[in-house]
Formats: structure tokens, C-alpha cells, sequence
């Protein structure tokens, strides 16, 4: 078999390259696997990335894209060349994502509670008055072990140094955990070989730890508490995952109208009957579970429930409220309220940002669009920004408009080079540009998954990650090195 002539192609790029060394060198951990697909010709790597697929579409691993036209279910797009972390760095990041959610829960719990963190000056009142996901629903509740983000998904990112940055932080409904589990059964069905002849950490013990966290908040002392997870419905762009995590819990996934309150206690219908709920595991917005306090025409969510909730009776996760830390204005306190709260310098830092409800911040940012990635504080997906080198004249200005009327609603931060994957292009090895989602639980213990979703931008220069943006996914490995 002749290796494959793209490796030796592989442009040296200007970016940080998470496999290879600007020498060509692979970097710690990757040696073996590197070599190992090298010596695979260009048949060899084609028929494997066509098996990719085949597996995608046969297991039926898809996301939705909403359009003009409605929704548009696609096959997961996935690449073959894995990333690769070393253990030792990933040891690192999976202590300060603890240590970063732990003060994120201690934040909510406060805000909901004394609010020492406004008192005290760290945390400006104005920011916390003009937040679009704080529920004062919420105030006095005290959740079980004091846990508002019970499933947090951060996400991180490699500029040109090597330590990682945490971009931003999803405590409302996290997604993205079910592709990374499948990305791996993938993997092992496509690369028996390699997870035969390597150390790479398992990631499919997750249902379990994420059924055992939830059993554990259950209000009723049992040992078979009874979870479900309530989804929107099979039109949500996330239901794969809503069906998937369901199945692999084996608990019951259910919509509002399987639910009923009576007497502040949350029932599931049965052909056989009620069947009390002990835990809610949803996938569906603060707004829409319960139309007695939220929005009052909600069609997906069950009425009473946030009384039940806030009696003790049933619990929730994450919990209702948990959204008023995931603002990216709120992620640029968030080094302040790990000193606030542990008296700790952060592990992991952030992305450099600047605040355009701060006057000479916004000053700044005016000045240098053109350098800006600029963001609103409660979208996601990717919707709603403007990375300022590839932006036009015209959308420069729009933006400028936009923070000058509402300067609480954006932020900014220095358009990043993120790291790059070498990955399949049309037959050919480029580097591609990716982030990190790793997904942390969190109950009376803490548990970080070893690894997370990488996402890459598969459109060549893209900077966008985002599936509904046209981006991909791959497997990551954590590896076990000699000496590690």
C-alpha cells in the first residue's frame, strides 16, 4: 500500500495546528495514531470516510436546519482525522471547568438568594436589571445541593499559544453530548485498530453518570426515582438527541401533554395509569415549560410545574433561572466571581472581551470593528454575530448601529486564530478550524466527560464552527502517553 501523498502536501499553517508542529512534528499523544494514517493510501482514507458516512446515515444521526421553508433534517457531518489531546493537558482543563462551574452555581444560587455579589460590588446591579433569562419566579428556591446548571457545556478554544480559552459557557439546555457519543461508535467502527493499539479515554460511560446525577436530586428518598426527559417534540432541531439520551438512560421521553400537576405533584400518564415524576431532565426553554408563569400560550409545557418545583416536589435540570449566567456579559464576571466565591485564581482563562455597555470599552470596540468579533449576549448558534475581518463595509455599520442603541445587548473580543485539525476536504488534508465542547454534571459531585464535541469549520478559512452554519464534527481523543 503506498501512504498518501496529502500528507506530505499538509500546508504548515498559520495557525496553531492541534496534530502537527509547524516542524511537521506531531504533537504529544499523536505520534502513533499520526503514523499510523500515514501509511494509509488516498483508497484506503476515501473508503474509510465513505464508511463515516454510511454509519451516520444507517444510525440516523442528523440535526435540523430551520430555513424560509421550514426544517430540513441533515446527516451529521462528521470528518475522520481525530483530535488529539494529551491526558496530561487535559487533567488541567478538566480541574478548572470544575472549578469554573462550581462558581458559576454559586452565582446563580446567590443572585436567586442574598445577592452578596451586587452588594459587595463585584457584580454590577445594572447588568444583573437588564438580563433577559433572570426569572424572578426563582428567588428564594433553593435547589437540592445548591446546583442550578446541573449539565453545563463550555466551550473552548486554542489561539496561537497553547493553553486553551473558555469561550462561553451553556447552562440553559446544553446540546451537542450526543454526537459526541456516536462520533466515537463511528470511530470504533471505523478504526477497530487504532482503539485496539492506543490508550484513548472512554466517553460511553456518560448516560450512566448523567442518569445517576439526576437520580440523585429526586426530592423522594428511592432507589428507583422516576426521570424523563420532556422535549419540545420531534420538530425540535435537537430531538436526535432528546430520542438518543432517552434511550441510553432508559427512561421515558415524553412531551407536555404526557404530564400533568395535580396537587403540586407531577404525574406521567400511563396506559396503566399516573405514574408519579420524581425528576425532569428538559430540553425545553424557561419560557415555554410552564404557561401559568411563563408564556401563557405555550403549547409544550405543563401547567403547575413551576409550583411544583419551587414546593420540593419534583426537580428539574438544569433548574428553571439557570440562564441568568449564561449572558456573555455575564462570562466576562466570571473570573471575578471565582476569586468572589473560592478565593481562587481561574484555572482556565477567558477570551479578552470588552463590554459595550461600558462607555470607553464601547469606545474602543466603535474604533476597531474591523479586528472585532462581535456578539449578542443571549444568542447561540452562532446567529447574530459579525466576525469583523470578514464582514462588509455595510455590516460594520450595522453593527455599529446596533451597540450604539443597545450597548448591554453586545460584547467584543479580538477576532482569534483558532486552532486548526488537519482535515478531509475533497480528498485532500487541509487544516480546518475548530473549537471544544466538553460537557461537566454537576449534583453533590462533579464529573467533566474526557473530551467533548469538537467542532470544526468546514468551509475553508471559516472561523464559524456552528452545524447550522455549515460546520462539522470529530471524534476527540484524550491519550494516555508513557510517562503522563
Amino acid at each position: 500500500m503506498q501512504a498518501s501523498q496529502e500528507w506530505e502536501k499538509y500546508p504548515r499553517a498559520s495557525a496553531y495546528d492541534e496534530l502537527l508542529t509547524p516542524e511537521g512534528l506531531p504533537r504529544t499523544g499523536a505520534g502513533e495514531v499520526l503514523q499510523y494514517l500515514r501509511t494509509l493510501d488516498d483508497t484506503a482514507m476515501n473508503a474509510r470516510r465513505e464508511a463515516a458516512s454510511v454509519a451516520m446515515k444507517v444510525m440516523g444521526i442528523t440535526f435540523a436546519v430551520y430555513t424560509e421553508e421550514g426544517g430540513i433534517d441533515r446527516v451529521w457531518p462528521f470528518d475522520i482525522i481525530p483530535r488529539i489531546i494529551d491526558a496530561r493537558e487535559w487533567r488541567h482543563i478538566d480541574a478548572g471547568l470544575k472549578q469554573r462551574v462550581q462558581a458559576l452555581n454559586m452565582f446563580i444560587d446567590d443572585i436567586y438568594g442574598r445577592r452578596r455579589i451586587v452588594k459587595d460590588g463585584v457584580f454590577p446591579a445594572e447588568v444583573l436589571a437588564q438580563s433577559v433569562n433572570f426569572r424572578p419566579e426563582c428567588v428564594g428556591i433553593k435547589p437540592r445541593y445548591g446546583v442550578w446548571a446541573h449539565i453545563c457545556g463550555s466551550d473552548l478554544v486554542r489561539d496561537s499559544s497553547e493553553p486553551m480559552y473558555v469561550l462561553e459557557d451553556n447552562l440553559r439546555v446544553p446540546s451537542g453530548v450526543s454526537y459526541m457519543l456516536e462520533n466515537r461508535l463511528v470511530m470504533k467502527r471505523v478504526f477497530p485498530e487504532l482503539f485496539a493499539n492506543h490508550d484513548i479515554l472512554p466517553v460511553d460511560g456518560y448516560p450512566s453518570r448523567l442518569f445517576n446525577m439526576l437520580a440523585s436530586l429526586s426530592p423522594r428518598p428511592s432507589d428507583y426515582p422516576t426521570v424523563v426527559l420532556l422535549s419540545p417534540g420531534i420538530y425540535n432541531s435537537a430531538y436526535f438527541e432528546h430520542a438518543y439520551l432517552a434511550q441510553q438512560m432508559g427512561i421515558e421521553l415524553v412531551t407536555g401533554r404526557d404530564l400533568l400537576v395535580d396537587d403540586d405533584i407531577v404525574y406521567m400518564k400511563t396506559v396503566a395509569g399516573r405514574v408519579r415524576v420524581d425528576v425532569i431532565y428538559r430540553r425545553i426553554d424557561d419560557l415555554f415549560l410552564d404557561p401559568k408563569f411563563f408564556k401563557s400560550d405555550s403549547l409544550i409545557g405543563v401547567p403547575g410545574l413551576m409550583r411544583a418545583w419551587a414546593k420540593d416536589r419534583v426537580a428539574i435540570a438544569n433548574a428553571p433561572g439557570a440562564g441568568v449566567a449564561d449572558d456573555k456579559v455575564v462570562y466576562a464576571f466570571v473570573p471575578k466571581m471565582i476569586r468572589y466565591y473560592l478565593d481562587q485564581d481561574p484555572i482556565l482563562e477567558n477570551v479578552p472581551t470588552y463590554l459595550c455597555m461600558d462607555q470607553g470599552q464601547r469606545n474602543h470596540v466603535l474604533r476597531n470593528l474591523h479586528n472585532m468579533v462581535v456578539k449578542p449576549a443571549n444568542e447561540s448558534g452562532g446567529y447574530g454575530m459579525m466576525v469583523g475581518p470578514a464582514a462588509s463595509d455595510e455590516m460594520r455599520r450595522e453593527f455599529a448601529a446596533l451597540i450604539k442603541a443597545n450597548p448591554r445587548n453586545y460584547i467584543a473580543q479580538p477576532t482569534l486564530n483558532l486552532s486548526t485539525v488537519p482535515t478531509l476536504c475533497d480528498g485532500r488534508i487541509e487544516p480546518r478550524h475548530v473549537d471544544l465542547r466538553p460537557f461537566i454534571l454537576s449534583s453533590k459531585t462533579q464529573h467533566v466527560t474526557r473530551g467533548g464535541l469538537t467542532r470544526v469549520a468546514l468551509r475553508k478559512g471559516s472561523l464559524v464552527v456552528n452545524s447550522s452554519q455549515g460546520g462539522g464534527s470529530k471524534d476527540t481523543w484524550i491519550v494516555e502517553t508513557k510517562g503522563g
